[in-house]
């Protein structure tokens, strides 16, 4: 029998690896992150896009750790603050800013705008430890909430309000936020093509040949 697949996700994100583990429970798959590893240096996340640090994240992880790795680089993009916070939603109140810290700055930010309008951005690249990766991207239309509600999800979900359900992505089911989130989606099209990935990622992954020992004698 064939051993499960080692695939790293390429973070320390409690919540982030939880919602991908349980949108790929059902196959082969030994999903770690960067916490089952010994230190390692941290990614400097300078790309303009998401791709760009999707994949530099993914690829990066991959080179240093050996294992076929998963990232996602993902944003909140809020058309009235001209795309802010975007590429820097993860630093858009400071490096040391907490969930809530970024929440009550884009309150503030908005709190005489009328244009509601925003969306979660996600770019999944998946990379073997030669360079090569694979690219999926996804997104979801909502509006920024004028308070925070709900205590589930985490980053900017309890002022993410998802219009056909009425409810903030904080206040939404695990179950219920991967079906229509931006990451969820994108997860889908992952998950859609899981068999050609995997086996992508096996023709791809180096091959360590063993060597004898010369015979000394």
């Amino acid at each position: 029998m064939e051993a499960p697949l080692v695939l790293v996700i390429a973070t320390r994100n409690a919540g982030k690896t939880n919602e991908i583990r349980a949108l790929l429970e059902d196959f082969p798959l030994d999903i770690r992150n960067l916490d089952d590893f010994g230190p390692i240096p941290e990614v400097v996340e300078d790309g303009s896009t998401f791709e760009e640090n999707a994949y530099k994240k993914a690829s990066f992880t991959a080179r240093v750790l050996g294992f076929p790795a998963l990232a996602d680089d993902s944003g909140l993009v809020v058309p009235a603050l001209d795309g802010a916070p975007g590429v820097h939603s993860a630093r858009y109140a400071g490096a040391d800013a907490t969930d809530e810290d970024r929440c009550q700055k884009l309150l503030e930010a908005m709190k005489t705008v009328d244009d509601r309008r925003a969306a979660f951005e996600c770019v999944i690249s998946i990379a073997v430890p030669g360079g090569p990766a694979l690219t999926y991207e996804n997104r979801c239309e909502g509006e920024i909430a004028r308070a925070p509600a709900g205590q589930n999800g985490f980053g900017y979900d309890p002022v993410f309000f998802y219009p056909p359900l009425g409810k903030t992505f904080a206040e939404l089911s695990r179950g219920e936020k991967g079906a229509v989130s931006h990451r969820g989606k994108a997860l889908q099209e992952v998950r859609d093509e899981f068999e050609k990935i995997r086996i992508w990622i096996r023709q791809h992954m180096p091959v360590f040949e063993r060597s004898g020992c010369a015979d000394q004698s």
